[in-house]
């Protein structure tokens, strides 16, 4: 199945990249910092077509077109563009992001960066990889010494939650922060070890389905922000190498 999700991951990111920097057509979904294009929902339907071929009893829950739900024990959770602002303004910052579950457990995740052509994947119990390379996390345990990565939610105008000072926080506490636009790219650079730690409220399934496998399959560790267990329906993430989880936690709790 690992093979197959990576072949359909590949074929989506060639209808994406023939369609970037053209000319294509924009609309908003729930305001004017939501976007999706026609190339999210040629790729999905590549996506979609290629499970209900190989797959035809499998459920789906996709970004673009929804649930399409059945009483299979296998869910493919699918974003065509993760990123897709970046997408739509030519910012080469954007993945395919694929995870399939069993029975509500996430078994295969794979991102594909596409632009670099990076396949990150990852099975239940199998390790972590891109390509060939097996990926782990950072070492450091020390906050203040740490990158670290986050990303906004739509409403981050009204501030909900003191993310804006939360942010400013983190800023202080660390040796920085990116923003790169796509959440699932994020998963796969803290399970590369390039970033330490990672927070984000109001993701979606379909952001995380993939990301989060790869994260503990690279030896990091995902909770919420209060170190739960988190599913792929949890609005509080936060991700790190495990050694500075709870000094995360720490500047979080007094931003509360």
């Amino acid at each position: 199945m690992v093979e197959k999700v990576v072949e359909i991951a590949r074929t989506a990111g060639e209808v994406i990249r023939e369609g970037f920097g053209k000319n294509f057509q924009v609309d908003f979904k729930t305001n004017e910092t939501n976007l999706v294009t026609e190339i999210d929902k040629k790729a999905e339907e590549v996506i979609i077509s290629y499970i209900q071929k190989e797959f035809p009893a499998h459920a789906i829950l996709a970004e673009e077109s929804g649930a399409k739900l059945n009483d299979s024990e296998y869910l493919w959770v699918i974003d065509p563009i993760d990123g897709t602002t970046n997408f739509a303004h030519g910012l080469p910052i954007f993945s395919v992001s694929i995870g399939v579950q069993k029975n509500g457990e996430t078994i295969c995740g794979i991102v594909y960066d596409v632009m670099m052509d990076r396949m990150y994947q990852a099975e239940k119990g199998g390790g972590a990889f891109l390509g060939d390379l097996k990926l782990k996390v950072s070492d450091g345990d020390n906050l203040k010494q740490s990158l670290l990565v986050t990303g906004f939610p739509y409403d981050i105008r009204e501030n909900p939650r003191n993310i804006k000072e939360l942010f400013s926080d983190f800023m202080m506490n660390s040796r920085g922060i990116r923003r790169l636009g796509s959440a699932a790219i994020d998963f796969c650079y803290i399970a590369s070890g390039v970033f330490d730690g990672y927070w984000e409220y109001s993701l979606n399934p379909w952001d995380m389905a993939a990301g989060i496998l790869l994260v503990q399959e690279a030896g990091g560790k995902v909770t919420n922000f209060t170190d739960e267990t988190v599913n792929i329906y949890s609005k509080q993430i936060l991700a790190s190498n495990g050694k500075i989880h709870w000094q995360m936690m720490e500047i979080i709790k007094r931003n509360e």
